[in-house]
């Protein structure tokens, strides 16, 4: 078998040929994703919203449906007043039948389907059925809707002095602190640049600046930025943002102007653990501290008990029964009492001389000194 040589060239094809085909799959495969995803996601659209019919009396219901919404975005679906389509619901919801309102969740493809019961708004006709999210980015759509044997109102003229537009869209900026971490409250700086779009200067303009909390309504707080806005020029805004101390979780801060809302910006607060761990160390210190008092306080109430005398240890030895035989008393030689031994007297024999134990006792050779009676002799 004949086996070809590689030759430079041949390598530096082959990897050209590589590379392109990497590029080639690398730039096709999001234009193939991008076919394969359904018509509703392909491309993003605008919220719209359908009635079932466009004119209902109080008690009865009307079937709302729309599309083109974030998918698994919570919708509020109200009957409002004074708004048209085109204009939208510049009270905010304060012009709505909010205690019959209907909330709804879209599905996958953005679309939703939801009866909602037809009651009166607080505020004459014309009327829309308005819909808009209640968490995450704010997207809205309103649909026109008559309420048979409301009353019905031109609406009032809108005001032809300076209004502010936003330009930029807000951010919150700004830490949390070390005291933020023990409960202290949060607090942001909303900044923003508006424009202002009519014929005449906005002077010191007030601006509403609402928390809320989840589902919860906002709570509005009034400030006024001080500076002049002239015509046709714009400014940049900044407003301070707090919140209540210990608070934590998920909030939105909304700022509206004239009515309407200008930008809404989620502010995720972080739990204050600081505050966890003062309660747990709290829960530990104070009844061990407890604990210390009450045994001092009992060994000064105690009363003094006087030391006991000393007695003698006893070995224990049980007592042997009465069927066992005693044993004899012991006459070895052990057992009897040592006595010192007898000390030494000095003989009496007549025969000895008083001097031969003095020998003796001096260590000497005994020396036998006979003697005789007179008698003998």
């Amino acid at each position: 078998m004949i086996r070809r040589r590689r030759t430079p060239a041949s390598c530096a094809a082959g990897l050209l040929t590589l590379v392109v085909l990497t590029l080639a799959v690398a730039l096709l495969t999001p234009l193939a994703d991008a076919h394969a995803q359904p018509p509703g996601r392909a491309t993003a659209s605008e919220p719209t919203v359908k009635l079932s019919k466009s004119e209902a009396g109080t008690g009865g219901s009307v079937t709302v449906t729309g599309s083109g919404w974030r998918p698994g975005a919570i919708l509020m679906v109200l009957i409002c007043g004074r708004s048209t389509p085109s204009r939208g619901v510049p009270g905010g919801t304060d012009s709505c039948a909010n205690a019959d309102g209907r909330a709804v969740t879209a599905d996958d493809e953005g679309t939703f389907r939801r009866e909602l019961p037809v009651a009166e708004p607080p505020v004459p006709c014309p009327c829309v059925v308005h819909v808009s999210t209640i968490t995450g980015p704010k997207a809205e759509a309103d649909a026109a809707f008559r309420v048979a044997g409301h009353s019905v109102e031109p609406l009032p003229q809108e005001a032809t002095g300076g209004r502010l537009s936003l330009l930029t869209d807000g951010r919150l900026t700004g830490s949390s602190g070390l005291l933020t971490w023990f409960g202290a409250p949060p607090a942001r700086e909303l900044v923003l640049t508006v424009g202002n779009v009519g014929t005449s200067p906005v002077k010191d303009p007030v601006f509403q600046v609402g928390t809320s909390h989840g589902v919860f309504a906002p709570r509005w707080q009034e400030q006024r930025w001080r500076g002049t806005v002239p015509p046709g020029g714009e400014a940049r805004i900044t407003l301070p943002v707090d919140l209540a101390a210990g608070a934590h979780g998920d909030y939105t801060v909304t700022l509206k102007y004239g009515g309407k809302v200008l930008t809404e910006q989620p502010w995720t607060v972080g739990r204050p653990w600081g505050v966890t761990l003062f309660w747990l160390m709290l829960c530990l210190v104070v009844p061990a501290a407890l604990f210390r008092i009450g045994m001092a306080v009992v060994d000064r109430a105690r009363p003094e008990r006087a030391a006991p005398e000393p007695e003698r240890r006893r070995r224990l030895v049980p007592a042997l029964p009465a069927w066992l035989p005693r044993p004899p008393p012991s006459t070895a030689a052990h057992a009897q009492s040592r006595t010192p031994p007898p000390s030494r007297t000095p003989s009496t024999l007549p025969w000895f001389t008083p001097d031969t134990d003095t020998d003796m006792d001096a260590g000497a050779a005994p020396a036998v000194h006979l003697s005789s009676s007179p008698e003998d002799t």
